[in-house]
């Protein structure tokens, strides 16, 4: 079984996120970067799958030279090769999906996996979009999975239920969390990592179809207001929830 998992370098969720000087982007001092959550998820089952069936997983990450970090990462929790597509920046999302699909269309991969959505942009549409560039199928958010007779069954929690999906191989799937519990990178694993060589491919350039405007903070909510205590202040509390806060 030939697995790639996409993988992506993230802002580390407890840290303080400060837009930059220029207004369009994050500022990057002092912050702390690490492998996208949701892609631990798909880096495990990559590793799950292939001591299972055999073969091997391939992670391959888009971005400048930061990326080998999270490349590293995956490296060390057992990956067996890494392929940086490298990039100087300035590309949009369908830009960076075409990159992806461009290097995986002809490497025979059986199974591409990757995370439901990156935490620093929250938008899950590089896995759907690397799928559709390569014509194969894709199921998005799945938290089961298995794999028989060279096609897979997936499911993922819909409202009110769960969708099960049946499909040939090769295809993608993004993984949600609760698909399985993303293994600790060991020791001998991160010494390792820093021996394997990570193969890097020029990025194709591709015109970008969007530009970030500006970035803004979400405006501040209005302080706390106390009405008073007891059943006294139910009254005033029911006037001000419809006359000031609207929500009656």
């Amino acid at each position: 079984m030939n697995i790639a998992v996409l993988v992506k370098l993230v802002p580390d969720s407890t840290a303080v996120v400060k837009i930059g000087d220029d207004r369009r982007y994050i500022s990057t001092a002092d912050l702390n970067f690490v492998l996208n959550p949701y892609d631990e998820y798909a880096v495990e089952e990559g590793l799950k799958i292939k001591e299972k069936e055999g073969g091997d997983v391939t992670v391959v990450s888009f971005g400048d030279d930061t990326a080998q970090k999270a490349l590293r990462t995956a490296l060390a929790m057992g990956a067996g090769a890494a392929v940086h597509i490298k990039s100087s920046g300035g590309s949009d999302m369908l830009g960076t999906a075409k990159s992806i699909a461009s290097v995986l269309k002809d490497r025979g991969f059986d199974l591409i996996v990757a995370g439901k959505v990156a935490i620093d942009d929250d938008c899950g549409a590089i896995g759907p979009m690397v799928a559709e560039l390569m014509d194969i199928p894709h199921v998005t958010a799945v938290h089961t999975l298995s794999l028989v007779d060279g096609k897979l069954t997936a499911e993922r929690d819909i409202e009110g239920g769960v969708e099960v999906f049946e499909s040939t191989l090769p295809a993608l799937i993004t993984a949600e969390k609760g698909l399985n519990d993303p293994r600790y990178a060991t020791l001998k694993g991160i010494m390792m990592s820093k021996k394997k060589k990570i193969e890097v491919v020029e990025a194709e350039s591709f015109e970008s179809k969007t530009e970030v405007i500006k970035m803004s903070y979400p405006p501040s909510r209005p302080p706390g207001k106390i009405v008073g205590e007891g059943v006294e202040a139910v009254p005033e509390l029911v006037k001000l929830l419809k006359e000031e806060a609207k929500v009656l």
